[in-house]
């Protein structure tokens, strides 16, 4: 995906060109599915618990036109016109020549799993997320793969199935053993709204957003690599926790449960659980701190989940605690900062009021490691996924 956002429109047109240079003609359709950024909750999808996520403006498209010889071709826009070519009812196997389309292949296998006729196709595909920022890059590149799929094969998928197949996609395929936020913000995003996910229902409750929030998005310039580095790791410490307690999963365990087997629990594991359970606790406090527009306890529980991360899930990096600890003092009481994603890099997120959203993004003094400015984005929060 390219490192600067565009609008749609402009998105759609170069992918419409780059998909008639490869295809010799028109696409049939284009889908679009948004990248998403958490407001908080982190880690905790996985773990049967909830998180507040919204859809923002960058996103993925796919263009997609019938095929009759029963084989997928792709070609990625944004990587110079690069091509992979598989049979669409092949199981999956890694295309180490091309490995941005090992996300392609996985969510037909994903698609065909769940039973969808999914059908052979020309695709092209483009986007706006930048990569590593922790914004969901790839949750809604399968995103829009399922959606635009769906749409050419008369398949009238569900979005919560389309973000179950994106899931399995990444988790059983590409690596990364992933929770079901990401692309289930992306299926059914609500304009001007961030979205309550119960990750074990997965019910979605839009929030509003408080007319004169503005969503801030910083990229630390330090990119992200969660199959290569911890991510799958700490997933594992959660589930040993769970097994551990006796529960389904932490979502299930309190404080006064971790306390009474702390002397059970590996040390490191114990942290991570303590990080998920308190977690929990605040996203339901978020969410009801935006319908109060309570931007004081919003501040709070944000400055919370940012310290829980960098003390006790250990996901944080220098760079991400300096960016976050200078946003806050720009911001002050009314709002809040805190790294969003995964971990070990990305982007922060910030609440603010809307008229200090400029200001505050000028008098950030925070360089990148290359010594750069950061890319900053002000955000409202977008729809989920569709047919442009």
């Amino acid at each position: 995906m390219n490192d600067t956002p565009a609008t749609a429109e402009a998105t759609s047109a170069r992918l419409r060109g780059v998909f008639t240079t490869a295809f010799g003609g028109e696409p049939a359709l284009v889908a679009r599915a948004p990248g998403r950024v958490n407001l908080i909750g982190e880690h905790t999808d996985y773990n049967d618990g909830f998180v507040l996520p919204a859809a923002i403006s960058v996103h993925a498209q796919v263009a997609a036109r019938r095929r009759e010889d029963g084989q997928i071709r792709v070609v990625a826009a944004d990587l110079g016109g690069a091509e992979s070519t598989f049979p669409v009812e092949a199981p999956f196997a890694a295309d180490a020549a091309q490995p941005w389309a090992d996300y392609v292949r996985g969510m037909v296998v994903a698609l065909r799993a769940a039973g969808h006729a999914v059908p052979a196709a020309d695709l092209a595909i483009a986007g706006t997320v930048p990569r590593g920022a922790g914004l969901s890059s790839s949750a809604a590149l399968a995103v829009a793969l399922g959606t635009a799929l769906s749409e050419l094969g008369g398949l009238a998928i569900d979005p919560t199935a389309i973000a179950r197949a994106a899931q399995a996609a990444e988790s059983d395929h590409v690596g990364t053993r992933c929770g079901i936020m990401d692309q289930l913000v992306s299926a059914r995003g609500v304009a001007d709204h961030a979205v309550l996910i119960d990750c074990r229902s997965l019910d979605c409750t839009p929030i509003p957003l408080p007319p004169g929030l503005a969503i801030m998005i910083v990229h630390s310039g330090v990119s992200r690599g969660l199959v290569e580095g911890h991510y799958n790791r700490r997933r594992e410490q959660c589930e040993a926790v769970a097994r551990a307690l006796g529960v389904a999963a932490l979502r299930d365990a309190d404080a006064a449960m971790l306390e009474a087997a702390r002397a059970r629990i590996e040390t490191e594991a114990m942290a991570r659980a303590a990080h998920v359970v308190g977690e929990n606790d605040r996203v339901l406090a978020a969410a009801e701190a935006l319908r109060n527009d309570d931007r004081i306890a919003l501040g709070q529980l944000m400055a919370a989940s940012h310290a829980s991360m960098r003390d006790l899930f250990a996901i944080t990096t220098p760079e991400i605690d300096a960016l976050v600890a200078e946003l806050q003092q720009l911001i002050g009481r009314e709002g809040g900062a805190r790294m969003t994603g995964g971990g070990f890099g990305g982007a922060v997120v910030a609440l603010l009021a809307a008229e200090r959203a400029p200001q505050v993004a000028r008098a950030l003094r925070y360089r990148t490691p290359a010594g750069e400015a950061p890319l900053v984005l002000i955000e409202q929060a977008s729809a989920g996924a569709g047919r442009l």
